[in-house]
């Protein structure tokens, strides 16, 4: 049947040849799904989660409980090994100072086994939408998100449209309006500029009539 095909559409062979011998994509898994689906608690409170830090959907709370599930793993890996081992003392280290580095965990708290102990909520709490909300510079936590993904936002001096962004403590200060936001100093948004125009028309047609 192919060959059939192939004999009347040249354009068949490339396309389907070119479709045999593309590469697959590989990529890694983002989130798990729950093992069970209509577990009332979890349930509960998931949907507390999303009404809290303005979240879109599960899928965005599954898949910050993998990342925490994959910090907690590798940290009662090396939790397993003696405290003078080369590989617990160069891998622990690095892990605590990247969970100080973003402000999941203190700074007087730099042991494993503070690790095993973080929440969902100390992921949640570091996520630019809620930084957005905390500092002021949106009315809910869910006009963050809009602020956000309409690029109104930056930190430092790079524009930032992804709500889930990680903030670091140290960048933490530095997040503020964008300099071309109309809420930054930049010219009005659409429909200010839309109403500013006929509102001059107006004015204009008045003075017309007076004359």
């Amino acid at each position: 049947a192919h060959a059939l095909i192939a004999a009347s559409c040249p354009f068949f062979v490339v396309h389907y040849l070119g479709t045999q011998t593309m590469p697959k994509t590989v990529c890694s898994k983002t989130y798990t799904t729950p093992r069970r689906p209509f577990e009332k608690a979890r349930l509960d409170q998931e949907l507390k989660l999303i009404g809290q830090y303005g979240l879109r959907n599960k899928r965005e709370v599954w898949r910050v409980r993998y990342t925490l599930a994959k910090i907690r793993k590798a940290a009662r890996d090396l939790l397993t090994l003696d405290e003078k081992n080369s590989k617990r003392l160069f891998e622990g280290n690095a892990l605590l100072r990247r969970l100080v580095r973003i402000g999941v965990l203190d700074e007087s708290k730099m042991k494993l086994d503070y690790v095993l102990g973080l929440r969902l909520e100390d992921f949640l709490e570091r996520r630019l939408q809620t930084q957005v909300f905390k500092l002021g510079l949106a009315k809910s936590i869910h006009h963050a998100r809009v602020l956000i993904r309409q690029r109104h936002i930056r930190v430092r001096k790079q524009v930032v449209n992804v709500p889930s962004f990680i903030v670091r403590l140290d960048s933490q200060k530095h997040i503020d309006f964008s300099i071309k936001s109309p809420f930054g100093g930049g010219r009005p948004g659409r429909v200010k500029r839309k109403n500013a125009k006929k509102g001059q028309a107006g004015s204009g047609g008045e003075e017309e009539d007076e004359d």
